[in-house]
């Protein structure tokens, strides 16, 4: 039986890098032609729908190779205020928002003012968070 691969017969790499083939391709080219295959297969009706956990899990695994490479966006405070009212506000829209009863809400409220004093009092004072006095 013949080999698939008789064009390439006594021809093994030797070392080096080819100029063929998609792995020796600019990443930037890589990405164009992935993006291309990406949006016929969503024009066909063929391509991957994530459910929302399968979203989850490559949005985490993703978060945390970029955590390990170094490459991840370190958020600052209000950074990171600003994409937690953005999420809270679609949730609500799309009606998939969490309705925290009064004692969860107590909870929540309890626990984001002990971490405002320990990051004030770790930080030299009260750094904006308020104070109450019991």
């Amino acid at each position: 039986m013949p080999s698939s691969n008789q064009g390439n017969q006594g021809k093994g790499r030797q070392g080096g890098s080819s100029n063929r083939g998609f792995a020796s391709m600019d990443p930037n080219r890589q990405r164009e032609i992935a993006s291309e295959g990406g949006k016929a297969a969503h024009q066909k009706g063929t391509a991957h729908e994530f459910t929302p956990e399968e979203a989850r899990q490559a949005g985490s695994k993703g978060g945390q190779v970029a955590h390990e490479k170094g490459t991840a966006h370190e958020f600052d405070s209000e950074e990171a205020r600003e994409a937690g009212r953005k999420g809270g506000q679609a949730s609500h829209e799309k009606g998939t928002a969490h309705e925290f009863d009064s004692e969860e809400a107590r909870e929540a409220g309890r626990k984001g003012g002990q971490a405002s004093h320990a990051a004030g009092s770790q930080a030299g004072g009260n750094q904006g968070g308020s104070s109450v006095k019991r």
